[in-house]
């Protein structure tokens, strides 16, 4: 009996080791098929490193088979990123000017494997934020603070030129930079203040000075057109006018009597008054 049950129990060990095995065999095959594919994400591009080493051909987005447990594929984005700065810088006139730029940059899809090799994922501190730094003060410096108003969109271009030079180097593209505000120093914009109150005030006074004389200018022609108007009634004037102007009064004197005349005129010889006598 006793022999009986110890051979059951190597039975059942038997087949319990066996089907441990088949178990672990299951498992390490499901394991290895796990890591045989990768999917690498919209907007992204998977480098691929095999025992540490960065392959030259990386993955774009999608299903890819990759060797388990010897490749590893590090996904990096490759969409428009957006990244904001703030740098100060002095202007060619010596002016501090604190300059804030957005600047719109993404990596080159076929160039990411080696970007990733040079620099790793910290691009963004050890490439990006610096290049914008130095582009800012190199064309900073080449203008003075009033330029860097007026000519903004000049500004803008040359620290795109700039930039995008320095990202070239490694393989990122530069999208866009757009200067969102140019801030100066309290003294400056006191300055600049002063200046405009100083510029209005001398408008002004050159508008009043030119609405002087404009008025000065209107009263000697009206004075002389009435100058010149009295010298031609002047020159009209002769005897016979004269004495047609005395008849022309006369006449309208005598419009206006009434047949009545006056009792008693001026002079030694009086009036008498007929109809008084009886």
């Amino acid at each position: 009996m006793e022999d009986k049950i110890v051979e059951m129990k190597s039975v059942l060990d038997k087949k319990f080791k066996k089907h441990l095995v088949l178990i672990i065999i299951l498992v390490l095959l499901l394991v290895t098929a796990y890591n045989s594919f990768v999917i690498v994400d919209a907007g992204h591009v998977g480098v691929v490193v095999q025992l540490g080493a960065v392959q030259s051909v990386a993955f774009n987005e999608g299903i890819h088979f990759k060797i388990p447990f010897i490749q590893d594929v590090i996904q990096v984005e490759v969409r428009v990123r957006k990244t904001e700065s703030q740098q100060t810088a002095a202007s060619r006139d010596m002016q501090i000017v604190t300059t804030t730029v957005a600047v719109n940059y993404h990596l080159i899809n076929d160039q990411v494997q080696d970007l990733y090799k040079r620099v790793g994922l910290s691009y963004n501190e050890r490439i990006v934020d610096p290049a914008i730094g130095e582009a800012v003060k190199a064309v900073t410096a080449q203008y003075t603070a009033e330029e860097l108003i007026s000519k903004r969109s000049e500004v803008s271009s040359k620290i795109k030129e700039t930039l995008s030079s320095k990202f070239a180097n490694y393989s990122i593209y530069l999208d866009e930079i757009n200067i969102t505000e140019f801030k100066f120093s309290d003294e400056y914009n006191n300055a600049i203040e002063q200046k405009q109150i100083a510029e209005q005030q001398a408008l002004k006074a050159t508008l009043d000075l030119q609405r002087i004389e404009i008025e000065a200018q209107q009263t000697i022609e009206t004075a002389k057109a009435e100058a010149e108007a009295l010298r031609l009634q002047k020159q009209v004037i002769s005897p016979d006018l004269i004495e047609l102007r005395k008849i022309e009064a006369q006449m309208a004197a005598i419009k206006k009597w009434d047949g009545i005349l006056p009792s008693v005129t001026g002079g030694a010889t009086p009036f008498i008054d007929i109809n008084t006598v009886k």
